[in-house]
């Protein structure tokens, strides 16, 4: 399916424009194009209300948001099945097999696995998401044997650099600092972006001011998120900006951000994401 068809098939919009209301405000490869003052004022207007509705935004609607929202809660099986810790680094046909062999799961369907396929495959910009693609295929892995477990956190981080990084870091502030999203595989960027659209009414383009869409989270490929201990979900807010583990991570140097204040990367601010830079599994 090409892509003109997939938009007309996936996606209504919050007001009449055309093709979704596509923008390109900016590219993967860092370079931007020259905006208008008003089309500045409106994508900045957006990523300061990124988890609000905005006209042109993609919302997949009627058919497509109950494949959308019966594809999520087979996840959400599958996940319970495996554990939490397990499911962040399953990969696509892992899933599957434990899906065709767990009746109390149940076999995605035909439409299912064309809605995990185009999903995966879609443009992101076409949500007006702009960062860099690091995994190009659905069936992408993680070999557990380039993992770390990390305690008490039920998350995993890539040895070398990034399990290094987060060492330095845990050095430096002691208990007061843990890891909050480690190595995260495709199934697992799945459920979250899902979750979320999920939550508003299917509302992709909304998922994806909050969260990578599949293919396209760092967190495959090495980055992670740190909290400060007692800030709870908060430390997902821009409350963690104010916090003594964020001013001395800033200080340290560690807070090279991927999604920095006021991005042109249609991605919200994320004080809290630790990126690793150069590294490869």
């Amino acid at each position: 399916m090409n892509r003109r068809t997939f938009l007309k098939t996936l996606c209504t919009v919050t007001a009449a424009t055309s093709l979704c209301g596509v923008q390109t405000l900016a590219h993967a490869s860092g370079t931007s194009r020259s905006l208008e003052d008003q089309d500045l004022k409106d994508y900045l207007h957006n990523m300061a209300n990124f988890d609000l509705p905005h006209t042109g935004d993609i919302i997949v609607k009627n058919n497509q948001l109950a494949i959308l929202n019966s594809t999520f809660k087979k996840l959400k099986r599958i996940q319970k099945t495996v554990g939490f810790g397990n499911f962040s680094i399953l990969g696509f046909d892992e899933a599957l097999r434990y899906a065709d062999s767990n009746p109390s799961i149940g076999s995605f369907t035909k439409k299912e696995l064309n809605f995990l396929d185009y999903t995966f495959n879609f443009d992101a910009t076409n949500y007006g998401f702009y960062g860099k693609r690091p995994i190009d295929e659905i069936t992408s892995q993680i070999s557990q044997k380039d993992l770390v477990k990390i305690s008490r956190t039920g998350n995993f981080l890539y040895r070398g650099q990034p399990y290094e990084t987060y060492k330095s870091i845990k050095k430096l502030l002691g208990n007061k600092v843990y890891l909050t999203s480690g190595v995260r595989g495709i199934m697992k960027q799945f459920i979250l972006f899902l979750a979320k659209a999920s939550e508003n009414n299917g509302n992709l383009s909304l998922a994806s001011r909050s969260l990578a869409p599949p293919g396209y989270s760092f967190h495959g490929v090495g980055d992670f998120d740190v909290g400060e201990r007692g800030l709870g979900a908060a430390n997902f807010s821009i409350k963690f900006a104010g916090t003594e583990t964020c001013t001395r991570l800033r200080n340290q140097g560690y807070l090279k951000l991927r999604y920095p204040k006021d991005n042109m990367l249609g991605v919200r601010f994320e004080p809290w994401h630790i990126k690793v830079k150069n590294f490869r599994p």
